[in-house]
């Protein structure tokens, strides 16, 4: 019986034995298939990244996109009209070149009718967004005034300001349609 029992011990020897090569031949596939397995997951790990990389790209770039649209759209909206209210304003010196020329007479139905017209016609283009370039004694400016002659003056306080208007400037939303053409002290 000590012999089956050794016997069977050797068995068992045998079989943890065999058992131990075939758990070690088995975690060295596992391995193998381990590191296959690790492989292929960083590749899919890394198209993920690249994908999920071009995909907030994409998406940022349409959304500047969408946003510089938008803003194209505004800027175009404020300043559509600027041809028309350019084309306007000669109209608008003629009617101020009117009003002097009447003013100088005595007043009658005429003037006050031509003076209502011109204010109505003015208040409408401001409700749109012009307004006009205030010049007249003020410092010389080149982003809104544009100097036709330099007069010489005997007072330095005179020097570099505008002293006459030839023709009013105008500004669109803030933006410069029309220049004011002046005289200024030199």
């Amino acid at each position: 019986m000590e012999e089956k029992m050794e016997e069977g011990k050797v068995n068992i020897n045998e079989n943890e034995d065999v058992n131990k090569n075939e758990v070690h031949e088995e975690s060295k596939g596992k391995k193998f298939r381990k590191n296959k397995n690790d492989k292929q997951l960083e590749e899919l790990n890394e198209k993920y990244d690249k994908l999920n990389d071009e995909y907030l790209r994409l998406f940022a770039e349409f959304d500047n996109y969408r946003k510089r649209t938008a803003k194209e759209k505004i800027e175009l909206s404020k300043t559509a009209a600027e041809s028309i209210m350019v084309d306007l304003l000669p109209i608008l010196d003629d009617f101020e070149r009117a009003l002097q020329t009447m003013e100088n007479k005595e007043t009658d139905a005429n003037y006050e009718g031509v003076l209502l017209i011109y204010n109505k016609f003015k208040r409408t283009l401001e409700q749109k967004g012009l307004e006009e370039i205030n010049a007249k004694d003020t410092v010389f400016n080149t982003d809104e005034h544009e100097a036709l002659t330099n007069v010489p003056v005997a007072d330095e306080s005179q020097k570099g300001k505008v002293l006459d208007v030839i023709q009013k400037g105008y500004k669109l939303n803030g933006k410069v349609i029309r220049y004011a053409r002046v005289v200024v002290g030199g």
